[in-house]
């Protein structure tokens, strides 16, 4: 790739049920500030109302938390679920997060990710998609028409509406699609000119798919008159890492069961098959897509991504969970900050080109170099000898 990868996180969050849930987001929050000093760019929250792990109702709550804690890192919907909820009510919350955060906010959506969510609500899974669409649809209209918008749905009603305030974005925040298995995401992100971000790219089956995800993003952008920039399209991943990986299988033994159990039992995704705990760490490195090792172990992975991906991408976001206990979790994040990004990176390399050129060149410059002391001495000795003073005298 021709630009610096960029690193975020992806934040459902994950929590195991038998945890105080107040202590529980008040680490989220911690976390969110540990990346923001460790020069993570970006933090995606997420939206669920059922199933007990994943237990932030409302991103847009926890981004103006987080937004007071930090300084830099950009904070986005991770994603909002757009058939929950009125369009209008949905621009407006982010616009007065643009404000708040002075331009730091993003808005990811989604159809909804968790059946249980939309059960409760009386929502029709197929409409979920429909809807989706027709919700974006409605907010971009709203970040970008100067003029009120009318529109009528069986599910809402814009009557020569208009936000009363106007983004401190220029033209309007960063807005991104989800992205799993299916083509839904990069054919509605295409058609609005919106960012891609591809929640897949954490399994497997989702890997496979990213060059055919990207190449329908393009032609239904070129369709519509929108740009697809691949700049603009973030990647999910798994990791765990540590100094050797050995350490990092034993660190994964605190949580990776739990987060195991959920995806087989409640979120029913096809992530983990039913095999003892102790198999689980290989089954995802070898089969999963994710990896749990070292940072060269993550190089690795990012390289195929970039492969897979046909061309490349600009940002990688590790999911956010709890295989390990707290200590090793920041410290993997650190790992990743220290050693894998800067993989991706052509600036950092050039500390090692100064010091590989001094090196080359060091007989030549440390000649120099002694050659300059001695002249310096010779010329000290030769003033005091004119003033009638020995060297010894003089010092």
């Amino acid at each position: 790739m021709d630009w610096p990868l960029r690193c975020g996180i992806f934040m459902a969050p994950f929590h195991p049920v038998n945890q105080n849930v107040t202590l529980a987001l008040e680490r989220d929050l911690q976390l969110i500030e540990h990346l923001d000093r460790i020069g993570f760019h970006e933090a995606w929250i997420g939206e669920h109302h059922s199933g007990g792990f994943e237990i932030i109702a409302s991103p847009e709550v926890f981004i103006a938390a987080a937004a007071e804690r930090t300084r830099h890192i950009r904070l986005g919907t991770g994603v909002a679920s757009l058939p929950y909820h009125h369009p209008f009510m949905t621009a407006q919350r982010i616009v007065q997060l643009d404000h708040m955060t002075r331009g730091r906010v993003m808005l990811g959506v989604g159809p909804g990710a968790l059946p249980s969510d939309a059960f409760m609500l009386g929502i029709n899974p197929v409409d979920q998609r429909r809807r989706m669409e027709e919700g974006l649809e409605a907010i971009l209209e709203l970040f970008r028409s100067e003029e009120p918008v009318s529109i009528e749905t069986d599910w809402f009603t814009l009557r020569e509406a208009r936000l009363q305030i106007r983004p401190f974005t220029d033209p309007h925040p960063e807005v991104a699609v989800a992205a799993m298995i299916s083509p839904s995401g990069p054919r509605a992100a295409g058609k609005y000119g919106c960012s891609l971000l591809s929640i897949g790219a954490s399994q497997r089956s989702g890997i496979d798919l990213l060059g055919s995800h990207w190449t329908v993003m393009e032609e239904r952008a070129e369709q519509f008159g929108q740009r697809a920039e691949r700049r603009d399209w973030r990647l999910v991943t798994m990791m765990h890492i540590a100094e050797t990986k050995e350490q990092a299988y034993k660190d994964v033994e605190f949580g990776l069961s739990d987060y195991a159990t959920y995806f087989r039992d409640v979120a029913a995704l096809p992530i983990f098959p039913d095999v003892p705990p102790s198999e689980l760490a290989d089954h995802l490195n070898h089969v999963g897509g994710a990896v749990i090792g070292t940072p060269d172990d993550a190089i690795a992975l990012i390289k195929e991504l970039i492969h897979e991906s046909n061309g490349g991408f600009g940002t990688i976001l590790l999911q956010a969970h709890e295989w390990a206990n707290p200590e090793a979790t920041r410290r993997s994040y650190e790992l990743f900050a220290q050693y894998v990004l800067p993989a991706f990176d052509s600036r950092s390399l050039r500390p090692e080109e100064s010091m590989n050129w001094v090196m080359e060149n060091r007989t030549e410059q440390m000649g120099a170099a002694m050659n300059a002391i001695g002249a310096a001495m010779q010329e000290h000795a030769a003033e005091k000898s004119a003033a009638g003073q020995t060297p010894s005298e003089a010092g």
